[in-house]
């Protein structure tokens, strides 16, 4: 093999700058994404296991309109086809202020909150009905009982589910490269384009993903023993 590795390339010149404002910006991302996912999916996830249809069919709508249609077209629509129907006014500010970051924010968030909308609804879902009848039973309304008793309880229960959901909209949240967001894949490529070490710059890449990722699993896997519901779900104890 004729390659000459040199990983010096990964913090000389401007690629380590790159790399850092690669991964701020990935964090950025999916912090953003994550909390609007969240809250959608938190709302639909709900709205899909009550008695009132029209609430329960919009909830529906939601989650099969947008975990149907692949990430990548969401990333193009947001950017490419939603600006075009706003005024020029609007536009022009839009575009002035990182109209690719937001673009991607939302395509992310609203992506993954339908996903995270069934992982919702699986938990509610898990709970005995009984739960429900005695919270009506000493006088809570549906939407007191929900916010007070089910969903508090449903969100201890899809702790590793919602894990997995995390860890995917970190990793997709390198889609986002394809609309110009300059998050940690668009910057790993920048350095591979002007050093000529994709090895390196790849592997850089890999390894910072990689990072993050184990380190969320760690963090919500000591929420998960911390937060386990007796009786519900079995505490996850480490390994001797």
């Amino acid at each position: 093999m004729n390659y000459s590795f040199k990983w010096s390339v990964l913090w000389t010149g401007q690629s380590g700058h790159w790399l850092l404002q690669g991964l701020l910006t990935t964090l950025e991302l999916s912090a953003l994404a994550w909390l609007l996912a969240v809250a959608l999916g938190i709302l639909s996830g709900a709205l899909r296991t009550v008695r009132f249809p029209p609430l329960r069919w919009a909830a529906t709508f939601y989650v099969e309109f947008f975990r149907n249609v692949p990430l990548l077209v969401w990333m193009f629509f947001w950017y490419f086809g939603v600006p075009p129907l706003l005024p020029r006014g609007v536009q022009d500010w839009i575009f002035n202020h990182g109209a690719e970051f937001w673009a991607g924010m939302l395509a992310l968030g609203v992506y993954h909150g339908a996903r995270i909308s069934e992982v919702i609804r699986s938990g509610i879902q898990s709970i005995p009905r009984t739960q429900f009848e005695a919270s009506v039973a000493i006088g809570l309304t549906t939407f007191q009982a929900y916010r007070l008793i089910i969903l508090p309880v449903a969100l201890r229960l899809i702790v590793p589910p919602a894990t997995n959901e995390s860890l995917n909209l970190l990793k997709n949240s390198s889609v986002a490269l394809t609309i110009s967001v300059a998050e940690l894949t668009f910057q790993t490529r920048q350095i591979e384009t002007y050093t000529a070490k994709a090895i390196e710059a790849l592997t850089a890449g890999t390894l910072i993903y990689l990072v993050l990722c184990l380190s969320i699993a760690t963090i919500m896997a000591r929420v998960e023993r911390r937060y386990a519901i007796p009786g519900l779900i079995a505490r996850v104890e480490p390994a001797a």
